[in-house]
């Protein structure tokens, strides 16, 4: 791995780590990880869908981790991109007031 590649990799798991943090049920991203089972491709499965996380919630801990690396602005969509559409919480759906 380069180390850009490695930073890359670091920022994409801080944000997992949080988000899994303020999930509910509360997660330990590092420990799905290392406790993971592996598909026919050698894949680590996480279980995902077992976590919620609140959208805004979400949101946030992306635009903070970002800051906190100093991501440049260019690179922002890309990141907010893989994290959506990585292993991240599914989002919660906010109660709808009749």
């Amino acid at each position: 791995m380069t180390p850009k590649e490695r930073k890359d990799y670091e920022i994409m798991s801080e944000m997992y780590r949080r988000a899994y943090a303020a999930s509910t049920p509360v997660g330990d991203f590092d420990a799905l990880v290392e406790n993971a089972s592996i598909n026919e491709f050698g894949q680590k499965v996480i279980p995902y869908l077992k976590y919620e996380c609140e959208q805004e919630v979400m949101d946030q801990i992306v635009a903070d981790v970002l800051k906190e690396y100093k991501v440049p602005k260019r690179r922002h969509e890309l990141f907010r991109n893989s994290f959506m559409l990585g292993c991240s919480p599914k989002t919660k759906q906010p109660l709808k007031n009749d």
